[in-house]
């Protein structure tokens, strides 16, 4: 029936009221339209009578429009309508009713007015009532919370969101430091090479020392480069690493292999570092060569401010896996394969003039033709190379069709590609634009991914403004840095990859770019030209700067060249012009009129677009602004232009991008409520994920039916797909976190989705340009003043609703700034002008709707000309005959943490209003930061034009700017915040659940960052028929021009209650001078919310800076909500002669809430809930000090709450100290003791660790070396290892809790206990450490030993070796003496470098603790209450008091280099108050990571001398020594610390040997002592080994060991057990700290925010009124050992023959061998040479001989040598014990030839084989699953080892065995059984039975005649004689036979 009349009238309103879920009654309208909708998608509209069939059904379009709570939904998605109203809380009813239908079109939002009362938003806590009320019916979800974002939510379908961000983020430049290790190389190819390694960054050049004759140097140095640079030319920089063989001086050497990655990629990885990575080297002259060596290196990047966490510096041993920790981002395949990436560039159009037009005129008149003014060529940049085209004069549409081809691996480790186009020119080349191609958008490396492939598409280009001028200032911008702010040009380009296949022969083998020819593509490649048409309406123009606001101003807005009137291009050729849309200047109207097609002429022939509002004189709005007088006629721009219609590209980011918005914004909301701790924050979070699937699977169902348009490449293609695939793939993973998401796993799954947040952003960010970007530009007398860039696709329009850009045809808030670097810093922040627009943009075919999106109410003004048949000409103007009058009141109550504008430190801040065209100013408070104005400003008629329906949903946006007032000169900009107002139209009443509105909390932008947040609340009420007498009243005087100030009013304010504040008050520190004067009777003043305290003054601050009175309180009115609390305000003022007082510094408390009191939980007795400690500090409630997880190896888990009242808690510690065991006994009868299983799960896995140690090695003896031989190093290696593992684990742990998340999610299910849970993580712990150990053990059986795998591991103790500051585990010290810093001077904002460390003038140490008032009675009942210490009880007293402190510092790593040799000869200094103690005589040469291993004993005051600085310096021969870094130590909260920071307590109690310990108080002293203090029962020691303190028993040994071996009784163990486990006993305990190493970072001030190194050390600090202190104990670097290690080199086998015999041809060689230690040219030994070996056997009995010495910790040689002969001293190296033997052929007139090597590791190498036939290739190529020795365990091996060389191919090669034996003898044994060299005396070897053949033949020619002949030709010669013989006797026959026949016949 409704259809039927739908088909008839085209048209067809319904009325009809639906019921919801709460039966509450919907108006709703639904109309229904039929549109015929062609296959190019323009759209036209029925009239009446034109019919035909039913189309099909996509082109049905409902709309339906609802009332009640949905009133003004937003436009997006129909999808999901529960959108957020300006943090409004809106319903969605459980999805029935209207919305089941709304899923088929889209929603229009209602124009009628509204007619009920229920009002749009509802009170927070309100709502929760009411859903308790309703049953939970409506799906609490997709409540939204009025956050702080407020004014970017999106409230209607009118407007759309102001950008807040004002200043460009990229282009100002940045702190960097890139630092790399060069480690070793190994597997380098060529024979016997002299490797250097270079590393280059850009331009600088940094390279290692020459090792000589190796293939596999170990260099181990550190070079570092810093640079000052934006970020993107910083990650765009390559890092080369480049191995080179034989550079020297005098030649640059052979290059063997380079590495490339550019820095954003080092940047991108986690913690910005590849660490002890292999980088693998690749030819790039010989593509088809492969790998030709590794480097192993360790490669960071820190920017200022990021700390980096490099793992601990510990011996590692996993190294020799290459393949697993190849240098490569994760996710990039270990095979590279060979590429070439073909950038081919067509044309380019709508260049800029590069050339003055004087010199064209010049040059006309010489060769009498008009010439365009650029001569333009392409460049592209990629991976380090640089590839042109050719350049084309005189051309501002340039065609090359040249294709530039680079080679690089495949995947590139170079992100970006630079595509420029230069001018070129004879003096200097200008870029004129820049374009960077994101190889990661263009490609995708999924499974079905694709290789980069890109275009042919248009790329534009933007840059500084058009007009050219000799110097201009906004070049950068054409570089690509910054963001430009004009268009430039477009190029035709397009990109495609091909993997190479490096095995077919005609391929080209290096990597140089080339430049071809490439053929022409035809017009229609990119795309069909369409004509598209863009609207503009300027709504209101106000905020002008008052700079611009003298002259009349006028708009531009361009888009390409299209409306560019000031410096569009010369004209082009005119018949070009319609194809390719070139510039379009007012004088081409005719042209253009020619060339438009017929069809149009007649429409719309006239249309000439307007693209500039008229000039109009600003108005002044106050002393900063103007405003232009926009009131009810609003200027129109229009513009036509032509592109290439690629609208399906920004389609599709739309899409993206709108479901990016909702998230985001649902996100905010989601952390907001967990900030604000309001209930609930899953339900939101599930609501936002909901939204995100159906937004994701609407985008696959609307981007499916993707036609195939022209113009789509490849990308846009597999694009679609990629996207397509991601999208579905986000849905699924969201519905899957909806279902998974429980209360206690919102934070991790928040990090989900944020995840989701990142890959959309990604996602929709399109890499083929289409429409250039709209620019508008605000023009005074003819120049370009500010502009606002707004991206086309914001503006496009689309048929479909989510395709439509989110700002097209809505008013938009824009504001304008100033272009290039001027638009930087503090000028880059005010604004320029801020514009009501109104933008449109879409094809021209479409353009019905253009003012559809427009406030309602006007009537349109054409231009002059128009005829009256054209309908469709666009106004020129809107004139508004609907005008609402309105009242604002802006409530400001207050805001807090402003920026300090003053050189006091302070500001004296006021704000200022801007509504419209009004401004109004709040009253100036002085010196604050935390200003409470309390103030209300009424704003009477204010205009707003259009209709007021729409304005109650959309008011304009509120801007409130905060200045700083300065008593001479312009008030200085401090922030400024967005805010929308709550509206009440005349006909509404004022009252809940919206009247009153709630104050909110404002973010306060300063640039891009933010300073502060204002507390306010706006509403904006309609002024009725009646004038303001309706109006809700205001108390207070309404006259606001004379009358005093206007409080806010009580409705709104918050509700109060009384607190008291109680100060502790303890001293002041490091005060600086003020104004040249010293601080010497100081003061603190405490402020809140207008009352406060005074402290007493210190009568002389050098004497004492400590106060006397340490508590003083007062009482102030706060309000209930903790929100809303005011800031606390500390200032210290200095109090001169005649009562003058002057301010030193000052301190803003933000947040009070960690300083709020709750008095204890009475039934509990389990520490972590029970009583935060009594100062009101929270230990555990809120991770203040114990953010950490597990800090150490030896934290537990804290026991498991009880709830049963409290018994006794037994802890069994098992005898063997060694590994403490637990028993687990449960009474569960309530009134017995109860005995609890405390999990030490920690302890296990030292067990199990150590039962797995002994297993390793087989070849281990199992022999317990005596504790002599142990010392402090032991323990701390050992430590180190433990680290590591615990590392490991945690690493292995993070993988298994990711697996683990189902299991959670069943386990929630199934309800599985918390214990439960526990015990399974320990286990699976366990399992992954194992897994981890595997690798591990394989390697190091027969191995012997790692660093500290010596058999007497078992029973080394450990310390606890943390790898930060010690501060950051223990929340600063401050579990009740808190430190404040104080500040005075302005801050600096990030461009001028200053940071707030510099404006920090001392530090005020004390603490607060707040209460509501009355307090619980029982609290002051408690025994022993002191009620002058309040809340502060049993606190020590703050009185002098000297301490011996003992400073340990043990090493220091990765320190700055401070030479221009790059090293440092590091030295320390101490300071401590006065006292300095320099260890310069002791400086370490030429070390960037020294071992100092010193303890230095400073005796101190406290409080005088607390701050400790301790300092690595570089000494200089001559000049001053510089300072590397420094750290500094607050002694003063360590000492006063709960934890016990004094002296470390050691895991074990010894009286002597290595362990001993160190505190002059012994374990039950301290027991004691705590017990006491903290007034607990205990300690009672009892039998069986038990003691038992407050409620808890602990078990443990009571037996002790001294020097002699003799057993005594002692209860120090039982002691010691109860202090490691002091932070179970109930209400007293904390953690107390553990014997251990710190390890903190050095920082230098000249380079503030970054690592200049690391420095380990601890502090001991030891009271002088106890009993002193032991020695210290040494620490001192352990000294290398003396070894001899003689090898002898018995035979060879198999050697290959070298060399051709000149007489015989026969192959021989003449062998020796070579062999060192330390390095070639330190110790090389030869053999002597076996000449002539005929089968490659040598026999040679001589012997080598090193001496070196050894660190057996560290597994390596120690040499002492100087660098060069300049050198002042010498320089250690350490080296790893590698034993080199090399097996060469002499030859006597040419170089030696190198035949073959072998290189054993003495730590760890295989087994000799026994015989020569055994010894085999594959002891080299798989030494991994080998059994291996070590020398220094086995001291004496015997067997054949092969020598190996590379031959052509790289593959490995056998070239001969050696029979060589190895043997180690201490220095001592080798002195006293002395050996010669060679075969020298002593003990000589004999010499080896040679065979004859191994002899010279020029030295003895007789004996060689004698061997060739005798030897080789005997039987020849034997032969050749007889066959002589036997002719000669035939010839003496033949000879004589005749005369002798002669003879006989005649004369017989």
């Amino acid at each position: 029936m409704v259809l039927q009349k739908v088909a008839e009238e085209g048209h067809l309103e319904l009325t009809d009221t639906l019921i919801d879920d709460n039966h509450a009654s919907i108006a709703t309208s639904v109309s229904i339209e039929i549109r015929y909708q062609t296959m190019d998608g323009s759209v036209g509209v029925w009239s009446d009578g034109e019919f035909l069939d039913v189309p099909d059904d996509r082109d049905g379009t409902f709309a339906f429009e609802t009332d009640s709570l949905l009133s003004g939904q937003s436009q997006g998605s129909g999808v999901s309508p529960g959108r957020s109203i300006t943090g409004i809380p809106t319903f969605r009813k459980a999805g029935k009713g209207v919305f089941s239908a709304m899923k088929l079109g889209k929603i229009k939002s209602s124009k009628d007015d509204h007619k009920k009362d229920e009002p749009a938003i509802l009170d927070m806590e309100e709502m929760d009532r009411k859903a308790m009320r309703m049953g939970g019916v409506f799906d609490p979800d997709t409540i939204s919370l009025a956050s702080v974002t407020a004014v970017t939510t999106n409230v209607s379908n009118k407007r759309s969101k102001p950008d807040i961000k004002m200043e460009p983020s990229s282009g100002r430049p940045v702190d960097y430091q890139i630092s790399v290790t060069v480690i070793e190389a190994r597997q380098l190819i060529g024979l016997n090479m002299d490797p250097v390694v270079c590393v280059e960054i850009g331009d600088d050049k940094k390279y290692t020392s020459m090792k000589e004759s190796t293939n596999c140097p170990y260099y181990n140095e550190y070079f570092v480069f810093d640079f000052h640079v934006p970020p993107d030319v910083m990650f765009d920089k390559i890092l080369k690493l480049s191995v080179i063989h034989s550079k020297n001086l005098l030649r640059s050497g052979t290059l063997v292999g380079t590495f490339k990655l550019d820095v954003g990629t080092i940047y991108s990885q986690p913690e910005h570092q590849f660490y002890h990575k292999w980088a693998m080297l690749s030819d790039p002259d010989d593509i088809t060569a492969g790998c030709k060596g590794y480097i192993k290196c360790d490669v960071a990047v820190v920017a200022k401010g990021d700390n980096i966490k490099t793992p601990h510096k510990a011996n590692e041993t996993d190294e020799d896996d290459i393949e697993g920790n190849l240098l490569l981002p994760e996710g990039i395949p270990s095979e590279r394969q060979w590429a070439r990436f073909y950038v081919k560039i067509y044309r380019a159009e709508g260049l800029p003039k590069m050339n003055t037009t004087i010199m064209a005129n010049v040059k006309k008149a010489f060769i009498g033709e008009n010439r365009d003014l650029v001569d333009p060529y392409v460049q592209v940049l990629f991976a380090g190379q640089k590839g042109k085209t050719s350049v084309q004069k005189s051309s501002y549409e340039p065609i090359w069709n040249e294709q530039i081809v680079f080679t690089e691996m495949f995947p590139p480790l170079c992100k970006r590609l630079k595509v420029q186009i230069r001018d070129s020119d004879k003096v200097n080349d200008v870029a004129i634009g820049t374009h960077f191609i994101d190889l990661r958008k263009i490609s995708n490396d999924g499974d079905k991914g694709f290789l980069p492939t890109m275009g042919p598409a248009w790329v534009n280009m933007y840059g500084s403004k058009r007009h050219y001028t000799l110097m201009d200032e906004h070049q950068d911008l054409n570089d690509g840095l910054g963001e430009g702010v004009s268009f430039r040009a477009r190029l035709l380009l397009s990109i495609a990859v091909e993997i190479l296949d490096t095995t077919s022969t005609e391929i080209v083998s290096s990597t140089e770019v080339q430049v071809e020819s490439v053929s022409n593509i035809s017009e229609s490649a990119t795309g069909k030209i369409e004509e598209f048409f863009l609207f503009g309406s300027f709504l209101e123009a106000t905020m002008i700067d008052r700079k611009i606001g003298d002259k009349p101003i006028s708009f531009e807005v361009t888009i390409g060249n299209y409306g560019n009137q000031i410096d569009g291009v010369s004209k082009p050729l005119a018949k070009k012009k319609k194809k390719d849309g070139g510039g379009e200047n007012e004088e081409e109207e005719s042209e253009l009129i020619q060339n438009s097609s017929e069809d149009e002429a007649e429409e719309d022939g006239d249309l000439v677009s307007i693209s500039s509002t008229p000039l109009m004189k600003p108005f002044i709005t106050d002393r900063n602004y103007f405003h232009l007088p926009y009131f009810e006629k609003k200027p129109c721009i229009y513009i036509k232009s032509w592109w290439q219609d690629q609208r399906r590209r920004l389609y599709n980011s739309n899409m993206m991008d709108k479901i990016a918005d909702k998230l985001e914004e649902g996100l905010n909301d989601v952390q907001e409520i967990i900030k604000t701790e309001k209930a609930y924050p899953e339900r939101r979070l599930r609501g936002v994920v909901e939204e995100l699937s159906t937004g994701c699977n609407r985008f696959v169902t609307l981007a499916n039916k993707d036609m195939n348009q022209a113009g789509r490449t490849k990308l846009d293609r597999e694009r679609l797909k990629a996207c397509m695939r991601e999208m579905e793939s986000i849905g699924q993973q969201a519905k899957q976190i909806r279902t998974q998401l429980k209360k206690n796993t919102v934070k991790d799954k928040l990090k989900l989705v944020q995840n989701f947040l990142h890959r959309l952003r990604f996602l929709a960010d399109e890499p083929q340009h289409s429409i250039p970007d709209i620019f508008i530009w605000m023009t005074s007398n003819n120049k370009r003043v500010a502009y606002a860039r707004v991206p086309s696709k914001d503006i496009l329009y689309s048929i479909v609703d989510e395709e439509t850009g989110k700002d097209c045809g809505k008013v938009k808030a824009v504001f304008l700034r100033l272009p290039g670097k001027k638009g930087f810093g503090p000028a880059g922040w005010t604004v320029q002008a801020k514009l009501e627009m109104y933008l449109w943009l879409g094809l021209n075919k479409q353009r019905k709707d253009f003012l559809s999106g427009l406030p309602n109410g006007f009537e349109e003004t054409k231009a002059a000309g128009a005829g009256p048949g054209l309908h469709s000409v666009p106004p020129i103007c809107l004139v508004y005959n609907m005008k609402q009058v309105f009242q604002l009141r802006a409530h400001m109550y207050q805001a807090r943490s402003l920026f300090a504008a003053d050189n006091s430190g302070l500001s004296d801040p006021f704000a200022r209003v801007f509504f419209s065209t009004h401004s109004q100013v709040t009253e100036v408070l002085s010196e604050t930061l935390c200003p409470t104005w309390d103030q209300l400003l009424v704003f009477d008629d204010v205009e707003l034009f259009g209709e007021a329906s729409e304005l109650r949903d959309d008011p304009p946006i509120i801007v409130v700017e905060i200045y700083d007032q300065d008593t001479v000169g312009k008030a200085e900009f401090i922030g400024r915040a967005f805010a929308k107002p709550i509206t009440k139209m005349c006909d509404e009443r004022y009252g809940p659940p919206r009247f009153p509105p709630q104050l909110e909390y404002y973010q306060i932008y300063r640039g891009n960052c933010t300073a502060g947040d204002l507390l306010a609340a706006f509403e904006l009420l309609q002024v009725g028929q009646a004038g303001r007498a309706d109006l809700p009243p205001i108390d207070g005087p309404t006259d606001s021009d004379h009358g005093p100030i206007i409080p806010v009013p009580l409705g709104i304010r918050p509700v109060l209650s009384r607190y008291r504040i109680e100060v502790l008050f303890w001293g002041l520190r490091d005060l600086k001078r003020v104004n040249l004067a010293q601080v010497d009777r100081p003061r603190v003043d405490i402020e809140c919310a207008g009352r406060g305290v005074q402290s007493a003054l210190i009568q002389n601050y050098k004497k004492n800076p400590n106060f006397g009175t340490l508590v003083k309180w007062f009482e102030v009115d706060l309000p209930e909500n903790e929100l809303l609390h005011p800031p606390l305000n500390i200032r210290v003022v200095d109090c001169r002669a005649f009562g003058r007082y002057t301010l030193v510094g000052s301190h803003a408390v933000t947040s009070l809430r960690r300083f709020i009191y709750s008095p204890p939980d009475k039934n509990s007795n389990n520490w972590a809930s029970a009583a935060k400690l009594m100062n009101g500090y929270m230990v555990l409630t809120n991770g203040g000090s114990q953010s950490r997880l597990n800090p150490s190896p030896n934290s537990r888990t804290p026991p498991r709450t009880l709830s049963r009242p409290a018994g006794d808690i037994v802890v069994n510690v098992d005898t063997d100290s060694s590994i403490r065991k637990m028993d687990t006994v449960v009474k569960l009868d309530a009134t017995s003791d109860a005995v609890v299983k405390v999990d030490m799960n920690e302890d296990e896995k030292d067990k199990q660790k150590k039962k797995k140690k002994k297993k390793k090695g087989e070849v281990e003896e199992e022999e317990e070396t005596d504790e002599s031989m142990l010392d402090w190093w032991s323990k701390y290696f050992a430590s180190i290892e433990t680290l590591m593992e615990i590392l490991r684990a945690q690493e292995a742990a993070q993988a298994e809790a990711d697996e683990r998340e189902d299991m959670e999610i069943a386990a929630e299910g199934a309800e599985i206990k918390p214990d439960d849970f526990h015990a399974k993580g320990s286990r699976w712990k366990e399992k992954s450490r194992e897994k981890k150990n595997a690798k591990d053990k394989k390697k190091s059986q027969h191995s012997g030993e790692g660093p500290d795998k010596r058999p007497s591991k078992p029973k080394v103790d450990e310390l606890l070796v943390y790898n930060k500051e010690l501060e950051s585990e223990y929340g600063n010290f401050e579990d009740w003496l808190h430190t404040f810093n104080l500040y005075r001077g302005k801050a600096g904002d990030d461009d001028e470098q200053t940071l707030d460390d510099d404006r920090i003038v001392g530090r005020f140490k004390g603490s607060m603790c707040m209460y509501k008032l009355p307090l619980p009675d029982e609290f002051t009942r408690e025994a022993g209450f002191d009620s002058n210490m309040g809340m502060f009880q049993n606190i020590p007293h703050n009185d002098p008091i000297n301490v011996l402190v003992r400073v340990y510092v043990v090493r220091a790593t990765d320190l700055h280099p401070a030479d221009i040799n790059g090293k440092a000869d590091p030295y320390i200094v101490i300071k401590l108050g006065k006292s300095e103690v320099k260890d310069k005589e002791n400086y370490i040469s030429k070390q960037l990571n020294p071992v100092f291993g010193k303890s230095f004993d400073i005796e101190a005051t406290f409080p005088m001398e607390s701050m400790l600085t301790v300092s690595v310096y570089d000494w200089d021969l001559v000049g001053t020594d510089d300072l590397i870094g420094e750290t500094k130590i607050d002694l003063e909260n360590r000492y006063y610390s709960k934890h016990r920071a004094t002296c470390g307590i050691a895991a074990h109690y010894s009286v002597h040997g290595y362990n001993v310990w160190r505190d002059p108080m012994k374990p039950t002293q301290i027991l004691a002592r705590l017990c006491k203090e903290g007034k607990l029962d205990g300690p009672h020691y009892g039998p069986g080994g038990r003691v038992k303190v407050a409620n808890r028993i602990f078990q443990g040994p009571t037996d002790i060991e001294d020097e002699n071996g003799l057993k005594r009784q002692t209860d120090e163990h039982l002691a010691l057990t109860v202090l490691k486990h002091w932070e179970e006993i109930p209400r007293m305990g904390c953690q107390l700290i553990p014997e251990h190493v710190e390890t903190r970072p050095l920082l230098n001030p000249d380079k503030p925010g970054i690592e200049q190194g690391r420095i380990e050390m601890w502090v001991d600090m030891f009271p002088m009124d106890m009993p002193a202190p032991g020695p210290a104990i040494d620490i001192s670097p352990r000294k290398p050992k003396k070894y001899e290690l003689r090898v002898i080199i018995w035979n060879t086998d198999e050697v290959i023959l070298e060399d051709d015999d000149y007489f015989t041809g026969e192959k021989s060689s003449d062998i020796f061998v070579r062999g060192w230690l330390k390095g070639q040219q330190e110790d090389k030994q030869d053999t002597d040479v076996h000449y002539h070996s005929l089968t490659g056997e040598g026999n040679f009995n001589w012997r080598f001989v090193f001496p070196f010495d050894y660190l057996m910790a560290e597994e390596k040689i120690v040499i002492s040598k100087k660098e060069s002969m300049f050198s002042w001293d010498e320089t250690e190296y350490k080296i790893p014990a590698r034993l080199t033997m090399q097996v060469w052929d002499a030859d006597h007139f040419s170089a030696d030839d190198f035949l073959g090597a072998i290189e054993l590791d003495l730590n760890r190498f295989p087994r000799g084989a026994k015989t020569a036939k055994q010894c085999s290739i594959d002891m080299v190529r798989n030494d991994n699953d080998l059994p291996t020795i070590s020398i220094f365990k086995q001291k004496r091996v015997k067997g054949w080892w092969p020598f190996v060389a590379r031959d052509e191919n790289d593959e490995i090669e056998l070239t001969g065995k050696v029979e060589a034996e190895l043997h180690l003898m201490t220095a001592e044994e080798a002195e006293k059984s002395p050996v010669g060299l060679g075969r020298n005396e002593p003990d000589p070897l004999e010499k080896p039975n040679r065979p004859d053949t191994t002899f010279l033949w020029f030295l003895s020619p007789l004996k060689a005649i004698r061997y060739l002949i005798c030897n080789r030709y005997k039987w020849l010669i034997i032969k050749i004689v007889l066959a002589l013989l036997l002719i000669i006797m035939l010839g003496l026959f033949l000879y004589s036979m005749p005369g002798y026949l002669v003879k006989k016949l005649l004369g017989a």
